[in-house]
This record gives structure tokens, sequence and C-alpha cells, in this order.
């Protein structure tokens, strides 16, 4: 049987601030006219931000629940994680509404082409008889479609837990097996009435990346939150992590030699392809095995990231509202500078704003609950 009863180290920065890192570059990348997703993760490597997203979900998912479960219980972890489930779910349902909204009003004024919103929702008379679609998640439109998954790897959770405890092998071994099974044949999955190919994130196959996130958390809380540092291990995954900057890196955009040495094609992501999943898994593993990026995470910049990571529900579900409106003035107005600044900046730093907010209002009732509790 696996150990799961690990030391209790500090906060470990290096988690938040890979997390806000990772949400930052999403709200870039699901802007196709932003300028700045040029610079993201995903030009210089296989994965790209949702891979860390995921990973780090299972990694936080085992701090938040899988430590807690010998001081309240199973059933008190799960009445736990069944509330942020039903938080997320609500979440899901305003993003649909505002988007939906946003996007009906914004025709009012200004030309739309009919494919900014897939074209069963394009109508109003649509969403009056599919609502059910919408609240059940079997309908998930686009840009928004990572939180239904994070719903159901949360709700997996307990399941994994037991696993875990009882046979930490054969929960590994049955999660590699479905993502295995799915990139076999990736037609198994979940429906979308949006999509005939289903859930654009497969939650059969991205599961995996989340039970490797759990493993990440037990490990590394069995070494005061470090990985193990190999060294060959370090000079393997950074040799593939070239190698995948090379095969990813857009050098006809930049007017540059191709460097290619085979080029592969875009691994796919909807079920978590092998160069995929190995790209992020090096990633996390150099980061969290690296004394120079933990002082990083305690600097001034690793903190900015942080203070973003630590709230990543509320900034996500903020940066998807962002994500829309500037996909809409880019459309209807063009892709000039003075848009270029006020989607990214200004959008950054609102999303700033509101994690700072949210972080003086968890600091607070913290010290409400401590002199309480006193």
């Amino acid at each position: 049987m696996l150990s799961t009863q690990p030391t209790k180290p500090g906060r470990d920065h290096r988690i938040d601030a890979l997390r806000g890192l990772a949400l930052i570059m999403m709200y870039v990348d699901h802007i196709p006219e932003d300028l700045l997703n040029r610079f993201t993760m995903r030009n210089i490597g296989f994965a790209d931000a949702a891979e860390i997203f995921v990973l780090l979900a299972g990694y936080a998912s085992w701090l938040a629940y899988g430590r807690k479960v010998s001081k309240d219980g199973l059933w008190g972890v799960c009445k736990k994680i069944l509330h942020r489930c039903w938080k997320i779910y609500l979440f899901q349902m305003g993003l649909v509404l505002i988007s939906l909204l946003s996007i009906y009003q914004w025709r009012r004024f200004w030309v739309l082409p009919v494919d900014f919103l897939e074209p069963e929702l394009a109508h109003g008379y649509s969403i009056a008889r599919e609502i059910w679609r919408l609240l059940l998640l079997d309908a998930l439109p686009s840009n928004l479609n990572i939180l239904p998954l994070y719903i159901i790897l949360l709700g997996i959770f307990p399941l994994l837990y037991l696993l875990i405890r009882w046979r930490w092998w054969l929960a590994l071994g049955l999660s590699f097996l479905l993502w295995l099974g799915v990139n076999i044949d990736p037609w198994f999955n979940f429906p979308n009435w949006l999509d005939p190919d289903g859930w654009f994130f497969n939650p059969l196959a991205w599961q995996f990346l989340f039970t490797i996130g759990i493993y990440g958390a037990i490990t590394a809380g069995k070494h005061h939150g470090d990985f193990p540092s190999i060294p060959w291990l370090k000079w393997g995954l950074g040799l593939y992590l070239l190698f995948s900057f090379f095969e990813a890196f857009p050098w006809e955009y930049w007017g540059l030699p191709d460097l290619r040495l085979l080029h592969v094609s875009v691994p796919a992501k909807a079920y978590l392809s092998p160069l995929r999943l190995l790209d992020v898994v090096a990633i996390f593993y150099l980061v969290q095995s690296s004394g120079w990026a933990k002082r990083f995470s305690e600097g001034k910049i690793g903190q900015f990231l942080a203070l973003y990571g630590r709230h990543s529900l509320e900034v996500f579900s903020l940066s998807t509202v962002f994500d829309l409106w500037g996909r809409l003035m880019f459309a209807s107005w063009g892709e000039s500078w003075t848009l270029q600044f006020v989607v990214n900046c200004i959008g950054v730093s609102l999303l700033y704003i509101l994690a700072v907010y949210l972080d003086k209002k968890r600091t607070k009732a913290k010290a409400m609950q401590k002199a309480n509790n006193s």
C-alpha cells in the first residue's frame, strides 16, 4: 500500500505561480486575434496551458481534500467536494448565460459571422427548446468546456482516493488503461449535442493527467514539497522539451528557416495524445524538482503570478468573459493596437484587481475564524 500521509510543508508557491501563469496564457490563447498568443507555451512545445491547469487541479485536489480525510472523514470530504462541484457548475451556467446574452446583444448593433456561436445556438428559439441540454452539460459551447471537465474530475476524486489507499498501482494502472483506450479509439467519449466528436476535453483521457497530479502531490509531500532531483531524468526530459520546442515553434510565422527534425503534426489535444502528456509531465517535474523555480515563485514576479493562481475559478471565469468580449471587439472593429492594449493590459489588470480583492477577503475571513476559535 502506498503511504499517503506526507509531512505537511509550508505553502508551495510554485504551484500557485505556475497555475497563475497558465491562467494568463489561457486568457491570451482563447482570443485567436490576440498578438500575445504568439508568445504562449503552445508555440514552444506540444502542450499548452490547459494541460498545466488540469495537472495542477489533480495536485491541488490532493492537498485540499486527500490530506484531510484523516481529520474530516471521507464523508466530510465528499460533502466539501460536492459543494465545490456545485459552485463550479453555477459558474459554468453563469458563463453560458453571459456568453449568450453578450452575443445576442452585440448582434443588435454590429454584424457577426454566424459561426461566432454554434449554429444550434445562433437563434433564441433553439435556446428555449434545448435549454435542458445546457443544464445537463449535454451541450458545451466553444471555450466553455473546461469547467465541466473539472466537475467530472473532481467528482471522481473520492473513488481515486479509495483506490489509491487500497492498491495505488491499481488506481494508476486503471487510469492509464482508460487513457490508452481513448487514444486507440477517440470516439470513446462523452456526448456533446454541439459537436458530433463529443466533449472537446475528453474526460476519459484527461482523467489520467488529473491522476498523475494526485500522485505528484503525494510524492512531493514525502520530500518536503519537492520532487526527487534525478540528474539523468532531468537531462532526458530537458532533451525531450528541446525536441518539442523545435517541432512546435512557428518558424514560418517569424520568417525563420524551418528547423523541425521530424515535422511531427500537431498532437491531438481532445484525447491528450502521448506527446502532449509527456510534454506537460516533463515541465512539471523540472519545475517541482528545481530550487531555482522555488526561489523564483517566492520573488515579486512569482508572487504576482501566484496571486492569480490562488483564485483560479474566479479568475478563469472572469477571463473567459473578457475573452468573449475581446473576440467580439476584434471581430467587429478590427485588430488595432488600441484594442490590443485594451484587451491585454486592461484585461489582465482587471483580473489582478479581482485576485487582490479575493485575497484580502480570504485573509480577513481566516483572521475572523482564528479570532472566533481562540
